[in-house]
């Protein structure tokens, strides 16, 4: 199922239908997890039907559901873009560059001020 093309609701109402499900899996009561999550049953229940929750209520039940490191997917880590690869040929940058005078101008000194 592609939730991009779901509206909020509609992506919060599958989420807690697989919570759900996996909750079932792994042979568990809703009281059960919310025991062990250290959350309220009622917030179990509304997660399941899909109502809004806290962030960390879900990571903590994700978490007692053994499905935390699902979201390594969802936020994955920065890594350079190929093109920065590209430009440092596998190395990595050793010092900032400074900017240079050029030839044809003097460089300004104080005093030289009109």
């Amino acid at each position: 199922m592609q939730m991009n093309t779901l509206t909020d609701e509609a992506v919060l109402a599958e989420l807690g239908a697989r919570l759900a499900r996996r909750r079932v899996e792994l042979d568990l009561t809703q009281a059960a997890v919310a025991k062990q999550a250290g959350v309220a049953k009622r917030t179990v229940e509304r997660l399941e039907a899909g109502a809004t929750i806290q962030l960390l209520t879900l990571i903590r039940v994700l978490r007692f559901l053994q499905l935390l490191e699902g979201l390594e997917a969802l936020v994955p880590e920065a890594t350079p873009r190929p093109l920065e690869l590209l430009k440092l040929k596998g190395k990595q940058r050793q010092r900032a560059s400074r900017k240079r005078v050029q030839s044809h101008q003097e460089a300004w000194q104080w005093g030289d001020e009109p």
